[in-house]
This record gives C-alpha cells, sequence and structure tokens, in this order.
C-alpha cells in the first residue's frame, strides 16, 4: 500500500525525516519496502513562458512555440489548444523522465525541431486535467523548478501490510500506529456537514435478509450535485497513492476509503427502482454485468446489494453497470457497510476479482467505523460537487460485534519478552493504541480490544503490541533460565519414522500436504452423511475456499499431489503420507486427532523395456507393498477380507479389501473410483491403501520370537475344487487354517478359472498347501492322508467336488 506522508500530517505531527519515520514504522511491525520522493520525476521540469506560438503548416492542431526557459529560449512543438503567447506552463527539459517511463529528447515533428515538453497536470501526475497545457500562475518566475515554484513536496511510503493488520490498510491506519510510535495526539478529520434535506427514512430505506453476512449497512442521499473533475487537492491526493482520478463522486469515495479504511460505493439514486436498498442472496444462475462490463453468473452464496427489483452491486466487489455514476448523475445513494470477510472473498475469487474494497473486506473492516465512513463522503461530495443532503442516515444494524476481552498479566508479560517494563507503561503502552484498560490489581490488569484490531484475540497478542511499542531493538538479549526435562519418546512419532524407512526402502516418496482442504471434500470423497469424516473443523479466517475446513482423511491432498505431477508427464507414482487427521466429534471441545497412514499408486509398476512391455499398476500390486509392509515389522497372519460397510464408497467395489490384524481393522486399500479422481482433476487410474497408525502399531508385536531354520524338508500339494462362483477364495483359505494342522507351513491360490467344462454359477479353486514337520522327515503316505482329509473337509464345508 502506497502512504502520503503528506496526507500524514493531516492527522498526526511527527517531527522525524521520513527514514527515521520509515524504520519505526518497519520496527513496529509495518514493514517499509520502499520510500520515494513523489516528485523526483519534476527535477528537470521548470517554468515556462511561451513568448510565441505560430502554427506548423500541413497541421490542424500544431504549434511551434518559442519558450522562454529562463536564460534560454528553446523552440517546442505542441498540439494542446490552449498553448499561446504568454502563457506560463510546466517546460520539460531535454532527459526529463516521467513515471510511465517516457524520457524527453530533442527530435522533429513536422518537420520542426523540438526541444523539450510543454505539459498537462496528468502528465505531470499532479492533477487530472488532460484536456490541454498546465497554466501556471503569471507570477512565477521562468526557469524555476516547477515543484519549488508550486512548493509540490511529499514522500511516498510504500507499506507490505501483512493480512492479519487490516486496521493499517488506511491513512487513519498508519497515522494511529505513528502517534502511538512517538507518543503525539492524532486528529481526526471534521466530518460534520449541513443536512437540509427531507429526512433520510423518506427518501430511502435498507432491507437486510443475510445478516449472517452483512452485520451492518448505511446509506446517506445526496440530492442535487453536479457531476465534474475534482478540484487539484483531491486529484493529488489519490495521486499520491496510485488512484487514478475519475470524477469528483468516485473520487471521493475512493479518497474516504484510503482516509478511513472503510470501502465505499456511489449509486445513482435515480437509478435504484423504488429508491431502497435490499441486500440479499444472489440465486443461483443468476446473472449481473458489473462496472468493467463483464457479465458473471453467480452462485446461491453470493452477496448481492439490490433495489427493489434488480441486484445493483456485487457486495463488497464491484458495483454494477445499471446504477454507476455518470455525466448526468444528479442524486447519488452513498452505501457504506460491513461484510462478511468469508463471504467477500469467495464471491472475489470464484468471479476472478480483486478490487481495493475487496482486497480491505476480506481481511476486515471497522464495523463501528460505518457510519463516520459515510458521513465524511457525504461531508467531501458536498463541497466537491454541491447538493444538499438528506437528513440522517439510514443505518442498519441487526448483528452488533463485541469487543474482544482479554486478561493480561504484566509479569508474564515481562518473562516472555525478557524485559522489565513497570506495569503503568504496559497500560500506557496499550492505551495508545486504544485499548481500554482495567486494572484488577497490581499485575493483572482487563483489556477491551477496539473492533477494528480483528488480530487481538488473546494475552499473546497484547504482547506482542507492547513489544511492538517498547520496541524491538530495546529488548536486551537475554538467556531464558529453563529446566530440562527428558521426556518419553512418542511411540507413534518413533512408529512413523520407521514406516518412512520402511516405505522409502520400496521406492515410494514422502508427499507432505497441507493439512486444510475444501469444504465440500467429504461429498466429493462421496462420504455418507453418518461417517465422521464428514464432521469437519471450519478455520476461522481461510486463505482460500479450498483451504476453509482441517482435513478428515489424507487422500484428498494426496490426490492433489498425484493431479500436479500427472500435469508435469511424471506419471508413474508412488507416493505416501504419514500426517494427522482431525474429527470435530459433536460435543468435543477440540478434535478428535488419529495419525493416519496413506499409501498411492499410480501408472506403470515397472518400466517398459526392449524385453517387455509395461506393467500397470493393479489391485494387486498395491496388495503387494502393503504386505512388504506389514513383513518389515513382522506382522504375520493380515487378513484380507471384502468390506462389507460403506466406510469406503470412494473404492470399487471387487476390487477394494479391508485388512484386519488380531480381529482389528487396521485399513482398507483398493482402486479409486473414476468419478472420485475426476472430482479431483485426476487423469489417470489410483490405488490406495489406508491405515489408522495406531491401530497398526497395536498389530506389531512387542517382541520377535526366534524361528530356527527349518531342519526337515517340506513339500507341496496342490488341491482343486470346483464350488460356488460367489464364495471367496479368501474363505476357503482361512477355512483350512483353522483346521490347525501342524504341518501346515503356508497357503497360497494358484489358480482360479469359469468356464467350460466347469459348470454355470461355479468356479475351480486351485491352491498349494506346503507342509513340512519339525521333528521329522514327511512322508508321501502322511502328507497325502492329511491332504485327502483337507479335501473331504472342504467338499463338506462348501459343497464342492
Amino acid at each position: 500500500m502506497l502512504v502520503s506522508l503528506k496526507w500524514l500530517q493531516q492527522y498526526v505531527n511527527v517531527d522525524a525525516d521520513p527514514q527515521e519515520i520509515a524504520h519505526a514504522l518497519t520496527m513496529a511491525g509495518l514493514e517499509v519496502e520502499g520510500v520515494h520522493d513523489r516528485f523526483a520525476h519534476l527535477q528537470k521540469v521548470v517554468v515556462g513562458e511561451i513568448l510565441s506560438a505560430e502554427p506548423v503548416k500541413k497541421s490542424d492542431h500544431l504549434q511551434v512555440c518559442q519558450v522562454n526557459a529562463g536564460g534560454q529560449t528553446l523552440q517546442v512543438v505542441c498540439g494542446a489548444p490552449n498553448a499561446r503567447a504568454g502563457l506560463k506552463a510546466p517546460l520539460a527539459l531535454q532527459g526529463a523522465e516521467f513515471p510511465d517511463g517516457m524520457v524527453i529528447s530533442k527530435g522533429k515533428l513536422m518537420g520542426q525541431v523540438s526541444e523539450g515538453m510543454l505539459c498537462s497536470e496528468k502528465e505531470l501526475e499532479v492533477g487530472a486535467n488532460a484536456g490541454g497545457i498546465m497554466e501556471l500562475d503569471d507570477s512565477l518566475t521562468p526557469g524555476q523548478n516547477l515543484a519549488e515554484a508550486l512548493n509540490l513536496s511529499d514522500t511516498v511510503f510504500e507499506l507490505g501490510i501483512t493480512p492479519n493488520r487490516s486496521d493499517c490498510l488506511s491513512m487513519i491506519g498508519v497515522a494511529r500506529e505513528l502517534a502511538a510510535i512517538y507518543g503525539v495526539e492524532m486528529t481526526l478529520p471534521d466530518a460534520s456537514l449541513p443536512e437540509e434535506g427531507d429526512a433520510v427514512e423518506d427518501v430511502t430505506s435498507v432491507d437486510i435478509l443475510d445478516p449472517d453476512h452483512c452485520p451492518r449497512y448505511a446509506a446517506r442521499v445526496i440530492k442535487g450535485i453536479k457531476i465534474g473533475p475534482s478540484p487539484n487537492w483531491l486529484a493529488q491526493a489519490l495521486l499520491a497513492v496510485g488512484i487514478r482520478p475519475i470524477s469528483n463522486i468516485v473520487d471521493v469515495t475512493n479518497y474516504v476509503m484510503m482516509e478511513t479504511g472503510q470501502p465505499l460505493h456511489a449509486f445513482d439514486y435515480d437509478l435504484l427502482e423504488e429508491n431502497r436498498i435490499v441486500v440479499r442472496l444472489a440465486a443461483k444462475g443468476e446473472k449481473f454485468t458489473t462496472l468493467d462490463s463483464k457479465e458473471n453468473e453467480l452462485e446461491d452464496d453470493m452477496l448481492m446489494i439490490c433495489d427493489g427489483k434488480k441486484a445493483v452491486a456485487l457486495a463488497g466487489v464491484m458495483g454494477g453497470l445499471n446504477s454507476e455514476i455518470n455525466d448526468n448523475t444528479t442524486n447519488v445513494l452513498i452505501e457504506s457497510a460491513h461484510f462478511s470477510p468469508m463471504s467477500v472473498r469467495k464471491t472475489a475469487k470464484r468471479l476472478g476479482y480483486h478490487t481495493e474494497a475487496s482486497h480491505r473486506f476480506e481481511r476486515g473492516t471497522d464495523h463501528e467505523g460505518v457510519l463516520f465512513a459515510a458521513q465524511r463522503a457525504a461531508q467531501l461530495m458536498m463541497q466537491t460537487a454541491g447538493g444538499v443532503c438528506a437528513k440522517g442516515a439510514v443505518d442498519a444494524h441487526p448483528v452488533t460485534v463485541e469487543k474482544v476481552e482479554i486478561t493480561l498479566s504484566a509479569s508474564r508479560t515481562n518473562e516472555i519478552l525478557g524485559t522489565d517494563i513497570p506495569f503503568d507503561q504496559i497500560v500506557k503502552y496499550l492505551e495508545s493504541v486504544n485499548m481500554e484498560v482495567t486494572p484488577i490489581d497490581q499485575d493483572s490488569m482487563k483489556v477491551l480490544a477496539p473492533v477494528y484490531r480483528v488480530d487481538v484475540s488473546r494475552p499473546e497478542d497484547l504482547m506482542e503490541e507492547v513489544a511492538r511499542l517498547f520496541g524491538y531493538d530495546n529488548i536486551p538479549t537475554t538467556w531464558p533460565a529453563a529446566t530440562m526435562e527428558i521426556h518419553p519418546s512418542d511411540p507413534i512419532r518413533d512408529f512413523g519414522l520407521k514406516l518412512r524407512t520402511s516405505l522409502s526402502g520400496q521406492g515410494f516418496r514422502e508427499a507432505i500436504n497441507y493439512s486444510f482442504v475444501g469444504a465440500d471434500t467429504p461429498q466429493r470423497l462421496m462420504l455418507a452423511e453418518s461417517d465422521k469424516r464428514t464432521q469437519t473443523l471450519p478455520i476461522l479466517n481461510p486463505l482460500t475456499e479450498d483451504q476453509a475446513v482441517m482435513r478428515t482423511s489424507l487422500l484428498p491432498g494426496l490426490f492433489a499431489s498425484v493431479a500436479v505431477n500427472i500435469n508435469y508427464q511424471n506419471k508413474d507414482l508412488a507416493l505416501f503420507e504419514i500426517g494427522k487427521t482431525f474429527i470435530a466429534e459433536k460435543g468435543q471441545e477440540l478434535p478428535t486427532e488419529i495419525e493416519s497412514l496413506c499409501l498411492v499408486l499410480s501408472g506403470a509398476a515397472a518400466a517398459p523395456s526392449w524385453q517387455s512391455k509395461a506393467v500397470r499398476t493393479d489391485f494387486f500390486e498395491m496388495k503387494g507393498c502393503c504386505e512388504a509392509l506389514m513383513a518389515d515389522f513382522h506382522i504375520e497372519n493380515a487378513e484380507y477380507s471384502r468390506i462389507e460397510d460403506d466406510s469406503a464408497p470412494y473404492l470399487v467395489k471387487g476390487q477394494c479389501a479391508q485388512i484386519v490384524c488380531q480381529g482389528q481393522r487396521v485399513g482398507v486399500l483398493g482402486k479409486v473410483k473414476p468419478e472420485v479422481l475426476k472430482g479431483f482433476e485426476v487423469k489417470q487410474d489410483v490405488f490406495v491403501a489406508e491405515f489408522n497408525a495406531a491401530a497398526l502399531l497395536a498389530a506389531v508385536p512387542d517382541a520377535l520370537t526366534y524361528q530356527a531354520p527349518p531342519r526337515f524338508p517340506a513339500t507341496d500339494r496342490d488341491i482343486t475344487i470346483v464350488l460356488d462362483k460367489k464364495v471367496e477364495a479368501e474363505a476357503v483359505l482361512a477355512h483350512v487354517r483353522k483346521m490347525d494342522q501342524e504341518w501346515i507351513r503356508a497357503l497360497e491360490v494358484v489358480a482360479v478359472y469359469e468356464g467350460e467344462p466347469v459348470p454355470e454359477g461355479k468356479k475351480s479353486l486351485s491352491f498349494r498347501i506346503t507342509y513340512r514337520s519339525d521333528s521329522t522327515t514327511l512322508q508321501d503316505k502322511e502328507v497325502n492322508e492329511v491332504h485327502e482329509g483337507i479335501g473331504k473337509e472342504l467338499t463338506e464345508a462348501f459343497g464342492a467336488a
């Protein structure tokens, strides 16, 4: 933000040079990124006196002027209609450089030599008039530097205002900081004005239909104004802060916004049907054309300002083309309102706008400054455009904003800051920034923060205020005294480190994503309303719409990582993430935090070579990764079975499974549904595995049992049975395990077949059993007896053949 020192001096008088002020502001937390001489471009611009002006042959507007530049006469070709002999005007000499980058040099126009340039107010950025060269007072001396002659001097500070300090997005806000830093008084502008018109209630009304998004809306009406250019002082002030003057009414709204930080809008009163204001939400698909002639299609959560029949403005963002101030405007309605930062941010982001108004509303404005800004605007409009102001202001105020009350300890403040600031001095610092302080005892105080200080909500914020005003460079360097304590290690954290080692060894890369996701994420994952993962925790001041709530799953962040990689043609992916998810349990003050692990595979599992084609990732590739992970942690007898409930609606049925260890589900895996991937803009198949890290850790054995290498040989036997196709292979294997045959060492499926000669509705299942004894070499007869017994048991249990 650009800040004019000359403008600031209207409110606060600081006896310091610009560089000192810049340093003081920076040390108080308002970083000054640059300090500029406002009129540095006028160094080679002097007062010129036109001695003669002769028309250029074959030109209908150019004149050759002989100009007295003070000790020398220069020839200048000029196209301004008001160039005439005897006129004194600004003369830019050779080498003069203008803010737009233009450099004046000697040249020819229509065959005539031109040794400089006669300038308009707009070209010099000292006013808004571009209709001719600037006419100077006859008393000025030719050759005198223009800035000195017109007493033009100002310094512009370029401030980097952080999002939490919206109270400083104005001249008064910065002046308030300077007054506190230097310990001087601050003077607010007098906004008094004559009110000689009808009662405002007789000429307009305001109806707020959505008080959550618009807790306050004030309106004033002025009739009989005359649209025209702004006076020089107003145009100069706006140019100093980088705003282009337009007309007196529009310029006043911009001036008051920069002065107070309260965005305003002026409507042509006669274009408001029924001469009233209605604040409502848009209808889905409603069309609205803004001042930039852009037609926008609206969503049903966008706040609109309307008259009796139609929308006339995007609340807090931009006005409408159908009610803008124009050359024929004679009556105006001034809007000064307080809008929800979230509402304005959503609307502006979706529609692609970022205006001076939305910039301020998104960060929070002064709820209590609404009326003052409207009155100040009415005062300046009457000064610059005439007219009669209606008596009073409509102030629709359905929601009040209470001041935040905070208890602060002086001793704790000094302990945190490493200072020894007296209690009374702490009170003085806080009161200098308009905090209301009431001592409780010799150490504690009750503090009420102004409503415009949206960044102050807890004792630490007040401590920061004390530190800023005491001066960061005045805080002594001290070593804090602390007792060293050895805390027991966190099992989950240690387990997470081991998981990272294991997965990295498998070729996975770790992803670290934000814990914030969009509010619609549960719906995009197709989660049922009864699923706890739909109970999201909203963020108070989200930076963007897609970071509005705390995540309840790691999947959205990993899907985003996959989408980005695919867009960069990195399509073969093996990613994992370990992090917390947050469930906002009903009745709990704080959310339940769950340490989670998520794996993602996509693209090719094996790269192509001259010997083979690429092998695409599939369900079994992910299952193998999960089995390898289990093996690393010596987790035995993990069971993979069908997911019977709706806990993973984002996975394809028939290509997903739950992982159960010791009777407890530790995770799920499977292929993600294409419609879910489409919602996250992922353009290829993705396979995932999700684990509850605590449940997985519980399955890790506390101690490993030593197993000696086998002393006796093993033998394999295959068995093939024909059974109903609906029977899962895992059910058959589980049945064999329950038989608890001591010689069985391994079970694996080797083939599944459907088709001729297998009867319809049946399938052939072949699996292999490995037998071994720990005490003797098994004989074929012994193994065959056991094997045949298993076959008979399965035939009876599953009606197999």
